[in-house]
């Protein structure tokens, strides 16, 4: 039985802030130094969370909301990559077997890094994952299933990233967050709209993967035509599900969709002007403020993680 879709209340979010204080990091926030006349924006660091990605936010919090009875019988989840080793790291600082279904295409780096976590990986390809993730469960796997993006204790845990925001930086504007699931954005815009819902909140995703901002236009959750897999590989989802799109309805003010260029030129920046290592997901957000669609700000851009090869960075952000 998949429980109702309901608010996630400030009381939720503080409960979930004292839960994970032991595990999740609070990240900095920082000005990116883009000269004089460059537009005022900072960046919410998650990719310095101990997994390089928010999700162990999420993670810990639904995991530490288990019974005794489910703790017993392990966790599994679906993922591919950040979701995963979020979910991995509570399930081993609990003493709980985790297994990972994961998509066979995720990067490399990813997978040997949920293994190294202590969890069991079945590689599996995207459709055969996104049904999973639809009808939360995959033959042959045992344990409580802790979604990886539509789970209420999930989001209650991301938006604890929210509080930090408003506290850190209580003059922001905007704030963007990338969209995949639609997790991240949820529970970071449901602290800021319970406490300042005049700040605007924007999603952010790549011209290749973009069914958020279809969505928007066309009134309801669908499906992106031509979906390409890319390097953004922890953000842009084939489609948007009915219990996100209604999740994210009355919170998200906006979508910007960037080219795989910006998202490219975005990294780069980050590392040359902030010594950040963002994946492609993690540099959505700084890609879709520099574009100016979501105006001057103060911008806040969740650098919501860090995991890539480095590598494959390299060969991305060289000239």
């Amino acid at each position: 039985m998949i429980d109702p879709v309901r608010p996630v209340t400030l009381v939720d979010i503080e409960a979930a802030r004292e839960r994970i204080a032991g595990t999740v990091l609070r990240t900095p926030l920082v000005r990116l130094d883009l000269g004089p006349d460059g537009p005022d924006i900072r960046l919410k660091l998650e990719n310095l969370q101990p997994t390089n990605s928010y999700k162990i936010r999420g993670a810990a919090n639904a995991v530490g909301r288990l019974s005794e009875a489910e703790r017993a019988r392990g966790v599994w989840t679906v993922s591919a990559g950040n979701a995963g080793q979020g979910v991995a790291y509570a399930a081993r600082a609990a003493g709980l077997p985790c297994t990972v279904v994961a998509i066979e295409t995720a990067p490399q780096t990813k997978l040997d890094r949920m293994a190294a976590l202590g969890a069991r990986i079945v590689p599996v390809p995207y459709e055969v994952a996104w049904q999973a993730v639809t009808d939360h469960e995959y033959e042959g796997v045992e344990g409580r299933f802790i979604h990886p993006f539509d789970n209420h204790d999930f989001i209650a845990g991301h938006a604890t990233m929210g509080l930090e925001i408003l506290e850190d930086a209580p003059d922001s504007g905007v704030v963007i967050c990338a969209i995949g699931g639609g997790g991240l954005i949820s529970g970071v815009g449901s602290a800021i709209k319970a406490l300042r819902p005049e700040i605007r909140l924007y999603g952010a995703e790549p011209e290749t993967a973009a069914p958020y901002a279809l969505s928007r236009r066309e009134g309801g959750p669908r499906r992106f035509p031509g979906w390409q897999a890319s390097f953004v590989d922890g953000a842009g989802g084939q489609s948007v599900t009915e219990r996100m799109w209604e999740r994210m309805l009355p919170l998200v003010d906006g979508a910007i969709v960037v080219t795989l260029d910006q998202t490219r030129h975005a990294m780069r920046l980050l590392a040359e002007k902030a010594r950040v290592i963002a994946e492609g997901a993690g540099a959505l957000s700084l890609a879709a403020a520099l574009t100016g669609e979501a105006g001057e700000g103060p911008i806040v851009c969740v650098v919501s993680g860090g995991n890539i090869d480095l590598a494959k960075f390299a060969s991305l952000i060289a000239d």
